[in-house]
């Protein structure tokens, strides 16, 4: 399946020649190395205005980006796993406000970092629970231990969460693990990036009774006709996979990262709801237009249209920022002016940010700099899809929408 241009971008209100400025640019970046390859998809009001593909999904291989490649979509598994939770949530299967140690006991007794080192923590007990909105907004105080950025993460790293999760567990063991780790800040209090995404993988499956791979495969990948989303790549598909990339130190040229390429290959133990899928450009647009329906998509609903608005409105504390709640920063794009919902980020003022935008606009990306956003009052959504880890060597993201929104002129 591929995603080809509907009909003539003039009448979707895009200019042609100003659309043909993304893969001029975006050319450069593998004209001269820093990138293998990379596809782009832009809508609006349904109809797709641009679609490109360029360069090579395979440098050492020489196999060049097709529109049915596949690729590591890392943190865009995120959204997809809130939606499942949300499908949940609108059968009363649980409340937002419920404390997760409900279905996961192993959260009852969380303690939060207070001072100290890596070798010597010092934690005091949770005055408030983990509760579902807090995994949904990353307000949960879990982290990432590849993020650096803390005491905690080295915390995790020690654990063995680093990238992954330690050899040998699957999404219980993993989550069981995480609840033993102090929390970065007192639940509801802050916002930090991590595994709260997979802690909600895990509830989703003690709620439903049903593997994480089963049910979004069964509710949500299936009836969208998401063919191509999954957990690992079946060997009849492997020579589709985009291969993975890293900047070299001195030369900035990418270059292959056979450590961490291998992994979506087989079939994992631990289900990650956080970073775990592959996926294809057409499955995704699929995804964005879903979203962008208000949680419906060729007579098949998900969701209902009040509860895509409620997830796509800040939930921050107080109805910060992320810049306010989160000031180390975390990628390469600016927080200012955004917010987080249920499961993405939403901006409340563009301005701040200095890239043009719309207010209720929502997004996320993964950590091989893959992007989408969907904008509900241009009807636009966007995908950006390439293998270059880490997302924030180069600023693709705000690049495209500068792009995209320079060429909207109707």
């Amino acid at each position: 399946m591929s995603v080809a241009p509907s009909s003539d971008p003039a009448r979707t209100g895009f200019d042609p020649a100003r659309l043909a400025r993304i893969d001029e640019h975006f050319g450069r970046y593998v004209d001269d190395g820093r990138l293998a390859g990379w596809q782009v998809v832009v809508t609006r009001r349904g109809e797709v205005a641009h679609s490109s593909v360029y360069g090579l999904r395979d440098v050492e291989a020489g196999t060049p980006v097709e529109p049915d490649t596949i690729w590591r979509i890392y943190s865009m598994t995120k959204p997809i796993t809130s939606v499942a939770a949300m499908m949940l949530w609108e059968e009363g299967r649980f409340e937002l406000t419920d404390p997760i140690s409900r279905w996961l006991p192993e959260f009852a007794d969380v303690r939060v970092f207070d001072k100290g080192s890596a070798l010597k923590p010092y934690t005091v007990p949770a005055v408030e629970p983990i509760r579902v909105w807090h995994l949904l907004t990353h307000t949960a105080g879990l982290t990432y231990g590849f993020a650096q950025t803390s005491v905690v993460d080295a915390l995790y790293r020690a654990a063995g969460y680093d990238l992954g999760v330690p050899p040998g567990l699957d999404l219980a063991g993993a989550s069981a693990g995480m609840a033993k780790l102090p929390l970065l800040f007192q639940p509801g209090t802050g916002w930090n990036y991590g595994v709260s995404t997979d802690v909600l993988g895990r509830l989703i499956e003690v709620v439903s009774g049903q593997s994480l791979a089963d049910l979004l495969t069964e509710r949500v990948l299936t009836p969208l006709g998401m063919t191509d989303t999954r957990f690992w790549v079946d060997p009849a598909d492997a020579k589709r996979l985009a291969a993975l990339y890293t900047p070299h130190p001195g030369t900035g040229r990418a270059v292959r990262a056979d450590q961490l390429e291998a992994a979506a290959l087989t079939r994992p133990q631990c289900f990650s709801g956080g970073s775990g899928l592959v996926s294809t450009a057409a499955d995704y647009h699929r995804f964005t237009q879903l979203l962008l329906r208000g949680g419906e998509l060729d007579g098949v609903r998900l969701l209902g249209p009040r509860t895509v608005r409620y997830m796509t409105r800040n939930h921050l504390p107080g109805g910060g920022d992320l810049a306010s709640l989160q000031p180390q920063g975390f990628a390469e794009t600016v927080l200012d002016g955004i917010g987080f919902g249920l499961g993405f980020a939403v901006v409340q003022d563009p301005v701040p940010a200095k890239v043009p935008s719309s207010v209720g606009e929502y997004y996320w990306g993964g950590l091989a700099s893959t992007a989408f956003w969907v904008d509900p009052a241009e009807e636009i959504t966007a995908l950006l899809f390439t293998q270059l880890m880490p997302s924030s060597t180069y600023p693709l993201r705000s690049q495209l929408r500068q792009l995209v929104y320079a060429a909207l002129v109707g």
